[in-house]
């Protein structure tokens, strides 16, 4: 048999619980972006939101806050392309119809598919590949919906954990899933995944989450609990503290990527597969960082 105060106590959680799950407020994020292209030794914001051959976008529209990163695939550089032309067009067509309200929130494959499919029909020619992370908050519903192609990624923290991650794709070691646009003639031979593809996750978010969207230079060069680390030192939810977070995190993962004696995540990932490889991986470095606040106009 209960008691008063048990019954109490069980009543007032439920109370507190119908209130969390009924949360009238309208959510939205804070965030900043930092990076780092790999030939340089500073960070350097190309025109358009690019970091070397990184490209990303932070939009936003009535229903929604959404972020998107992009990795050009450099092997283009090779064949006398610019990987950078291809992943800044995607991320600023995918931008665009974030802006005219084309999209559905729930959706984020169909923004990724929708500036692909845009850059198809392109009257000028544009050659080349890159991976994809779109990432949107849908503020009424408090949900946050993702599609990942390759491995650019996210993670979402909370308390100091982290409860959501991307899956990276891979055809095989340092091959990831790419949108991609080959020459004439050619597009049986040059690697191209189809953006529904890409893969997907829905989930509720809270007030204070920490989401982190980046392209592989991070995650390559910074294990999870290196990046933890860093976002301890995160405590509010001023624009000027989230943009000295992700600097400080960029700039960690830029340092790493050349130091020759650190076994990193890549070259971690390198030995398991059969190659004896050690230190940093050089790499363009793209993060946003984001928390999820209470919206306000």
């Amino acid at each position: 048999m209960l008691s008063v105060l048990s019954y109490g106590r069980l009543v007032a959680r439920a109370v507190l619980g119908g209130l969390s799950q009924t949360d009238g407020r309208d959510y939205s994020l804070i965030s900043a972006s930092y990076g780092f292209g790999k030939d340089f030794r500073k960070g350097i914001l190309k025109k358009g939101m690019c970091y070397g051959d990184d490209a990303c976008f932070i939009a936003r529209h009535r229903s929604a806050d959404v972020l998107g990163v992009a990795d050009g695939v450099g092997g283009w550089r090779d064949y006398g392309v610019d990987p950078s032309q291809f992943s800044a067009t995607l991320m600023r067509t995918c931008e665009r119809l974030v802006k005219e309200g084309r999209f559905t929130p729930s959706n984020p494959v169909g923004i990724l598919t929708s500036g692909y499919y845009e850059l198809l029909q392109n009257k000028v020619p544009l050659l080349g590949s890159s991976t994809a992370c779109i990432v949107v908050l849908d503020r009424r519903s408090h949900r946050l919906h993702t599609c990942n192609l390759g491995d650019s990624g996210f993670l979402v923290v909370r308390r100091g954990e982290v409860v959501h991650r991307s899956d990276e794709q891979q055809h095989y070691f340092n091959t990831p899933f790419q949108l991609s646009i080959a020459p004439p003639g050619a597009e049986g031979v040059v690697l191209s995944d189809s953006p529904e593809a890409a893969d997907s996750s829905s989930f509720d978010v809270q007030l204070g989450d920490i989401i982190l969207t980046a392209t592989d230079g991070l995650f390559d060069n910074m294990p999870d609990y290196m990046i933890l680390q860093e976002l301890k030192k995160l405590k509010t939810t001023n624009y000027d503290s989230i943009l000295q977070t992700a600097q400080s995190i960029a700039k960690q993962a830029h340092d790493l990527a050349y130091d020759p004696n650190y076994m990193s995540p890549f070259a971690q990932f390198a030995c398991d597969n059969g190659l004896n490889v050690r230190g940093g991986k050089p790499d363009d470095i793209t993060v946003l960082l984001s928390i999820v606040a209470e919206y306000t106009d």
